[in-house]
């Protein structure tokens, strides 16, 4: 893993996870709902999961639910949100993630009126754009905790300020900061909030959703028995478990982990010359910038070539090469967009392995045949 600078994409699953997940495989097999001994015996080690998660993310209990991922937490946040309020107005950014800015889109198609309200040059909202964007049937407020592209942290206090004094349900995708940041502190103003485990070293196809559970709302997929039936669907044990213990880890760690980040940052800004796109100074391990007279892609493949892997921004939307919503989200246009690249950190990955990719990136040059 030493070239590779995509950590925001995905993370390697931990030795310790690992370990988890086969001896829950083994020895958790049951479904969770059958009333036999296994079946118990497996249910509560989701239950007690839950009960780890939720104190993990600062919520109760009766709040979590487990999913397949921060996509699928995203939807059945908005979703509950939406059918728990009224109104027909919803606020969110160009700058969310896709799957986020996929649905709203879809609800927007259905009769929803949707304002997407700008970033400023350090890929912050302004709490000012927000208070002016609010209508009188505002039902919903979508924002993000971290940014997947440049690592920039939205006020999330203030905004849930302005959404509890107009009424409005808030969720904030927290996929990009759980376990790197307190998201216990951020949960207390938002109704809801979605995680993800291979975000922090934990199996892929596992994540959790918090809903207020105050809020009343139909699930989307009726009938469910599992996760309260806000969730249809036999739950992933093992990697839940997996889940519990990445979380676990990376909580345990975060103090070490922030300083290790914030030293691998400094190493990096300080290699060279960049032209940087929000975060510069916090512990979030993402970095953005753009490349002078170079196209991202072609960076990224050149990197590739040469044993070092980053991204040109989020992996659920790179795929079809348009420019990252969030630079358009702060006013750059399509052509200036297309020189991005990100680069996402680890604190297993050393100064050594950063300089290197500090050099690789400031010895590129623009080439002279196109591509």
């Amino acid at each position: 893993m030493g070239g590779y600078f995509d950590y925001a994409a995905t993370c390697p699953v931990d030795e310790d996870v690992i370990e988890a997940y086969i001896h829950a495989t083994r020895n958790y097999f049951a479904n969770t709902k059958s009333l036999h001994d296994p079946g118990t015996k497996a249910h509560e080690l989701l239950e007690h999961c839950r009960n780890t998660m939720a104190g993990l993310m600062g919520v109760e209990q009766e709040g979590v639910y487990f999913t397949s991922g921060g996509t699928e937490s995203n939807e059945l946040a908005i979703d509950g949100l939406l059918r728990a309020g009224k109104g027909e107005h919803i606020i969110t950014t160009e700058a969310e993630h896709s799957s986020v800015r996929n649905l709203i889109r879809r609800y927007e198609k259905e009769g929803y009126k949707v304002t997407r309200v700008p970033l400023n040059e350090a890929g912050i909202i302004n709490v000012e754009d927000i208070e002016r964007a609010i209508q009188e049937d505002t039902v919903l407020m979508a924002i993000q905790h971290v940014n997947p592209d440049i690592g920039s942290v939205q006020p999330i206090r203030h905004l849930s300020e302005l959404c509890r004094a107009h009424g409005i349900l808030f969720h904030s995708d927290c996929v990009q900061s759980f376990g790197k940041m307190p998201v216990e502190e951020v949960a207390t103003y938002v109704d809801s909030l979605s995680v993800s485990a291979h975000k922090l070293y934990g199996p892929k196809g596992v994540g959790a959703v918090y809903i207020r559970p105050s809020l009343s709302f139909p699930p989307k997929t009726p009938g469910g028995t599992h996760e309260g039936g806000v969730r249809a669907g036999t739950v992933n044990t093992p990697g839940i478990a997996g889940f519990t213990v990445a979380a676990e880890k990376m909580m345990k760690e975060r103090k070490s982990v922030e300083s290790k980040i914030l030293e691998l940052k400094q190493t990096f800004l300080k290699a060279g010359e960049w032209n940087l796109i929000g975060d510069k100074v916090s512990a979030v391990p993402i970095i953005g910038l753009l490349l002078p007279e170079i196209e991202g892609q072609w960076a990224m493949l050149e990197g590739n070539r040469r044993g070092f892997h980053f991204s040109t921004g989020s992996a659920c939307s790179t795929g079809n090469h348009e420019p990252p919503g969030t630079l358009l989200a702060m006013g750059y246009d399509a052509e200036e967009a297309k020189s991005f690249i990100r680069l996402s950190f680890s604190h297993h990955q050393t100064s050594e392995q950063v300089e290197k990719l500090a050099l690789f990136l400031s010895g590129l040059r623009k080439p002279t045949v196109a591509w």
